[in-house]
C-alpha cells in the first residue's frame, strides 16, 4: 500500500528505494557529463534527468572515504583515520568501530532490505578464518558480494567474498571480470527483490573498484578509445576545461592549473604509444562500469522502480597519480596465485614498463601522474591530498518522483558525511543514539534534500585531514595545507583552482579558520601526522613486510613516508 510522505519539502508517494553508486580513483572531470572524453551514456542520462553537484567533496583516499560515506561521520570518528591497519591509536584502528552505525544498519531498523555489491575496504580483517565482525553482513547488509580489500586483479580478484564466505577463484567462469560481476550482482539483487519482496524498500550500495589500478580492460572497450588521447595531456586538458566552462561546471574566470612540474610537455614525452595506451585502458575501465550501470538501470525500469529510487553516483577520491616502478612485485600471502600468475599459469608482469602494453590479464600497471592531472582538470594535486584535485568529486542525484527538473547544476558545497544524512532523511529513518548496547557518535552530516531544491543545507564548515594534509572550507574561503607545508588560503568563489594563495594578505582568516580546524581535529581524534608516521613504522616492523597490509610498491607512497621522517 502506497502512502504520501513529505521529505524536507519534497512530496513522494512512498519511502524511496536508494541506490548508492561509488567508483574508485576517478578524477573530477572524467565522465562525459562533467566534460571528460569517456563515453558514459548511462551516467549522462542520470545527469540529464537529475542534478549534478559541482562542489561536492570526498575524503581524498579510499578507506577514509568508505568509512565516512557509510557512517555519516568523519573517518577518524569511525575508526579509520588512515587506512585499514591498526596503529594502536583510537581513531586509527583500521576497522569500523562500535561507536558508529552504517547506513545499512540504520535503514534496516527502518524496515529496508539492504544489499551491497563491490569493494568494502573498511576492515583490516580479511582472513575468512578470522574475525568477521566488521564484514558487510555484520554491519547491516542482508547480502554482500565483492572484494573486502583495496585493489585486485580484475580477472581473479583476491578476497572475493559472498556474504561471509570466501569464493574459490577456481570456481569462477572463464569470462569472469570483476567490474561486470559487481554490476550483474547488483542487478540480480534488484530483480530478486522485486520478485520476492517488492513491498519493502531497498538500499543497494554498489561500490566499483574501477578504474583503480591495475589497468585491466577488454580489448573491445580499449579499442573504442584508440587514438582518442593522441593529442596528449596538455591539449586535452585545455579542451576539457573549455567543455567544463561551457557546461557551467567551472567558472570562466578560474585559471587552469599548470601541468605537474615533474612531467614533460606531451611533445617531449617518451614512449607515446605506451602513454596513450595507459589512458585508453583507464577510459575503457570507466566505460565498462557505465555499461554495467546501464544494466542496473534496466532492471529498475523493467520492475517499475526507477521513478521512486534515489540514485546517487560519486567517486571515492581524486585521480590517482601513483606510479609503479618497473618490475614492482605486489605480495598477497592469502592469494599468491591471484596476483602472481594468470589463470593459465603465465607470470604476471608487474610495473609501469613501457615495453609492456597495459590492459590484458598478465599485466599490472597504473596510468600515472600526467593522465591523473588530466583527470582532475582543472584542479591541483591528486588522491592523498586535500587540495581540490584530491577531494573534488562528481555527484549525480536522480529521483524522478521527487526531483522534477532535470539537467540542472547545484553549486552548493557538500561532503561525504551528508550522504548518510540524506539517505536517512528521504527514508524517514532515525539516526540511533544507541545501537547494540553502545552509545553512538552523533551524526556529522546534513541532508542534501534542501540542495535538491536549490536551497542550502546550512553547514558551517567542511573539514578534512588525511596523512597530515588538512583543510577547512567556510563560505568562500578555504584554508589548506599540503603536509608538511604551511597553511595556504584561497577564495573559492574567485579562484577555486587554488592558484593565488592569499594567506599573507589575510592573516586574520588564517587564524579564524585554523582555530576551527584545530577544534574539529581535537573533537574527532585526529593525531599529529609526525606521531602517526612513527606508529606506521613500528607497526610495519612488528608485522614484517609479508604481513603488512600496504605492500609498498608505489613510488608516491614511499616518498610520502620519506618526507615525513
Amino acid at each position: 500500500m502506497a502512502w504520501v510522505i513529505r521529505i524536507g519539502g519534497l512530496i513522494t508517494v512512498a519511502r524511496p528505494n536508494i541506490l548508492l553508486i561509488m567508483n574508485d580513483d576517478m578524477g573530477y572531470s572524467d565522465i562525459g557529463c562533467y566534460g571528460g572524453e569517456v563515453r558514459t551514456p548511462n551516467l549522462d542520462r542520470l545527469a540529464a534527468g537529475g542534478i549534478r553537484f559541482t562542489q561536492f567533496y570526498n575524503t581524498a583516499r579510499c578507506c577514509p572515504t568508505r568509512a565516512s560515506i557509510l557512517t555519516g561521520l568523519h573517518p577518524h570518528q569511525a575508526g579509520i583515520g588512515w587506512m585499514t591497519a591498526d596503529l594502536d591509536e583510537d581513531g586509527y584502528r583500521g576497522d569500523l568501530n562500535s561507536e558508529c552505525v552504517t547506513i545499512a544498519e540504520a535503514l534496516k531498523l527502518a524496515g529496508y532490505a539492504t544489499f551491497m555489491s563491490g569493494k568494502w575496504h573498511v576492515t583490516g580483517n580479511e582472513d575468512p578464518n578470522g574475525s568477521k565482525e566488521c564484514w558487510p553482513c555484520q554491519r547491516g547488509f542482508d547480502h554482500y558480494f565483492g572484494i573486502l580489500g583495496g585493489a585486485s586483479d580484475y580477472w581473479q580478484p583476491s578476497s572475493l567474498t559472498r556474504d561471509n564466505e570466501r569464493i574459490d577463484l577456481k570456481s569462477l567462469p572463464e569470462d569472469f571480470f570483476l567490474t561486470d560481476a559487481i554490476s550483474d550482482q547488483a542487478a540480480d539483487y534488484l530483480r530478486e527483490h522485486a520478485t520476492d519482496n517488492s513491498e519493502v524498500p531497498f538500499f543497494l550500495y554498489t561500490a566499483y573498484s574501477a578504474p583503480h589500478w591495475p589497468l585491466h580492460a577488454h580489448e573491445e572497450d580499449i579499442g573504442q578509445y584508440k587514438g582518442r588521447f593522441g593529442d596528449g595531456w596538455d591539449r586535452l586538458r585545455e579542451e576539457r576545461v573549455e567543455r567544463m566552462r561551457g557546461m557551467g561546471i567551472i567558472d570562466e574566470e578560474w585559471p587552469t592549473t599548470e601541468r605537474d612540474s615533474s612531467q614533460p610537455p606531451w611533445e617531449e614525452a617518451a614512449n607515446k604509444a605506451w602513454q596513450e595506451r595507459r589512458m585508453e585502458v583507464y577510459a575503457a575501465q570507466i566505460d565498462r562500469m557505465d555499461q554495467g550501470i546501464g544494466r542496473i538501470l534496466t532492471v529498475l525500469e523493467d520492475t517499475d522502480q526507477i521513478d521512486n529510487t534515489l540514485i546517487l553516483f560519486l567517486a571515492d577520491n581524486g585521480a590517482c597519480a601513483e606510479e609503479f616502478p618497473p618490475q614492482a612485485k605486489p605480495v598477497s600471502p592469502d592469494n599468491p596465485v591471484g596476483f602472481e600468475r594468470t589463470r593459465d599459469g603465465r607470470t604476471v608482469l608487474h610495473g609501469n614498463d613501457p615495453s609492456i602494453m597495459p590492459g590484458p590479464e598478465g599485466t599490472y600497471q597504473s596510468y600515472g601522474i600526467p593522465w591523473a592531472n588530466l583527470s582532475n582538470s582543472p584542479f591541483r594535486e591528486y588522491k592523498h591530498w586535500v587540495h581540490e584535485g584530491g577531494i573534488a568529486t562528481p555527484l549525480i542525484a536522480h529521483w524522478p518522483s521527487a526531483i522534477k527538473s532535470g539537467n540542472e547544476l547545484r553549486h552548493q558545497p557538500g561532503q561525504l558525511t551528508d550522504i548518510m544524512a540524506t539517505c536517512l532523511d528521504v527514508a524517514g529513518a532515525a539516526y540511533p543514539s544507541q545501537f547494540r548496547g553502545q552509545v553512538i557518535t552523533p551524526l556529522e552530516g546534513a541532508s542534501l534534500v534542501p540542495i535538491f531544491q536549490d536551497r542550502d543545507n546550512k553547514k558551517e564548515a567542511l573539514i578534512w585531514e588525511h596523512e597530515g594534509n588538512k583543510a577547512v572550507r567556510k563560505g568562500r574561503w578555504k584554508l589548506v595545507c599540503k603536509y608538511p607545508g604551511d597553511w595556504e588560503l584561497y577564495d573559492m568563489v574567485a579562484n577555486r583552482t587554488e592558484t593565488n594563495d592569499l594567506a599573507l594578505q589575510h592573516p586574520e582568516l588564517v587564524e579564524e579558520l585554523s582555530a576551527i580546524y584545530n577544534k574539529w581535529a581535537e573533537r574527532c581524534g585526529v593525531k599529529q601526522w609526525d606521531h602517526m608516521t612513527e606508529k606506521l613504522r613500528l607497526r610495519r616492523e612488528e608485522l614484517g613486510d609479508s604481513r603488512w597490509p600496504w605492500r609498498r610498491r608505489l613510488v608516491s607512497d614511499e616518498s610520502a613516508i620519506d618526507k615525513s621522517k
